[in-house]
């Protein structure tokens, strides 16, 4: 076996183990705590089912979230963190950052038993002090001592911006609960702890979990825009947009000190000392991917809008129907909090938002050369570039045309659901492309 793959079979057997204790650890301290109520205790195997789907973050419970005590929450609340995608690169960071360290000691070690060198440099390794700080200006870094800083840099600022978005995040929730007498009013009839629901609700969204505290997720807050205004920068920077607040991180860090690694960051994003982080991306492809997330947000909340004004956003004011499309839209791309029945939805946004829910979070339009340092001033390269970024996959015509049939035949999709269903419209679709005789009808 090449040590490509060791290496890569060691890191999924980690992973594997990681979650299966973090899981069996959350299992067994569901079923120590008490249920708020003693007559409804889930079965081990919903227990179980839970905790696993708390520290995968998926989000898939087979029990109503509201039998859990305050305890059991705390409990929950633990284990999306845990599970968090921006926790686990965090984790990854500290130990990259401890192995380069300690390979840095041992390479001093041989060297100075060889006598090449002073006992400094193993003290500037083992002990970063201002002293160690003032010899590394005046010399140039190595290409291993700019990667360990590297990654340590980037380890203080991927967990300064981790508890900035917590700490913020559960602060701002618990104070619009406690501000607003229609939100505490749902907190107090369903038994909830206002910090309790804060903390878990902001650890929930920024890891794109989706758990909520409440039977009905979000529904009963379909109301309370501003809270719903509040949890969507934390579901973005959870997930599609926290590789830009990242750069922008990075790129204020190096403004602010002019240390060597962080400007190298700023300049190279993920390449810049082979840091390895695939967070960290270039300035420009950040930017792209506001755009492109923008786009995707916006699309769904003018098919939303458009097909929901009168539907499922009934009975709410103009602000409110934009706020809750708005919402849904964000919360499509991967988190999953709901604020309206997504039963009650039109098939074309059901199959709009299972596009997004398959999309991975850093699906950039990206019209230009990867690693590319030189200005292509050939109109025609850039046009073939532009018309490549441009063209989409077969899947995604596929969906397109789906989503069409689905806005043109949406009348008779609610009114012959038997003989017009979303599932005959799709092999209808791919029998046209594919030019197959199947027909969906017996």
């Amino acid at each position: 076996m090449s040590p490509s793959r060791r290496a890569v079979g060691g890191a999924l057997s980690v992973h594997v183990a990681y979650f299966v204790a973090v899981s069996c650890l959350g299992y067994g301290l569901l079923g120590m705590l008490k249920v708020r109520e003693p007559g409804s205790a889930p079965r081990g195997i919903d227990r179980f089912f839970t905790a696993v789907s708390a520290a995968t973050v998926s989000s898939m419970s087979t029990v109503e979230m509201e039998v859990f005590s305050n305890a059991q929450l705390v409990v929950l609340t633990v284990l999306m963190l845990l599970g968090g995608e921006v926790f686990i690169s965090l984790v990854g960071l500290a130990s990259k950052w401890s192995k380069l360290r300690r390979h840095a000691i041992d390479r001093s070690r041989r060297v100075e038993s060889h006598g090449d060198v002073a006992l400094q440099p193993a003290t500037d390794v083992e002990n970063p002090t201002s002293t160690a700080e003032e010899a590394s200006r005046r010399r140039p870094m190595d290409a291993d001592t700019l990667r360990r800083n590297a990654v340590r840099a980037l380890f203080y600022v991927v967990l300064a911006i981790f508890l900035v978005v917590h700490v913020v995040g559960a602060v701002a929730v618990a104070a619009y609960v406690l501000a607003s007498p229609g939100a505490r009013q749902t907190l107090m009839a369903k038994s909830l702890n206002p910090w309790t629901f804060a903390v878990f609700t902001t650890v929930s969204t920024f890891s794109n979990c989706g758990f909520m505290p409440t039977n009905e997720n979000m529904v009963v807050f379909k109301r309370d825009t501003p809270l719903q205004l509040l949890l969507v920068p934390q579901v973005l920077v959870g997930n599609t947009l926290f590789a830009p607040l990242l750069a922008a991180c990075v790129w204020a860090a190096a403004a602010a000190t002019r240390r060597e690694e962080l400007v190298e960051m700023a300049r190279k994003g993920g390449q810049a000392a082979a840091t390895g982080y695939s967070h960290l991306m270039p300035a420009r492809r950040c930017w792209m991917l506001v755009a492109t997330v923008a786009a995707f947000v916006a699309v769904q909340v003018a098919l939303v809008c458009g097909m929901e004004w009168g539907g499922a956003l009934q009975g709410m004011s103009p602000w409110e129907k934009v706020v809750n499309a708005l919402f849904l839209a964000v919360n499509s791309r991967h988190t999953g909090e709901s604020t309206v029945d997504l039963s009650i939805l039109a098939p074309a946004i059901l199959v709009l938002f299972v596009l997004m829910m398959y999309l991975p979070p850093y699906t950039t339009w990206f019209p230009f050369e990867e690693n590319s340092n030189t200005k292509d001033n050939n109109a025609e390269n850039q046009g073939i570039r532009l018309l490549e970024s441009t063209v989409l996959s077969q899947l995604s015509y596929l969906t397109i045309f789906v989503i069409a049939i689905c806005i043109t035949e949406r009348r008779k999709l609610k009114e012959d659901p038997l003989n017009f269903s979303v599932l005959s419209i799709i092999v209808e679709v791919v029998r046209q492309v594919r030019l197959t005789g199947f027909l969906p009808e017996k």
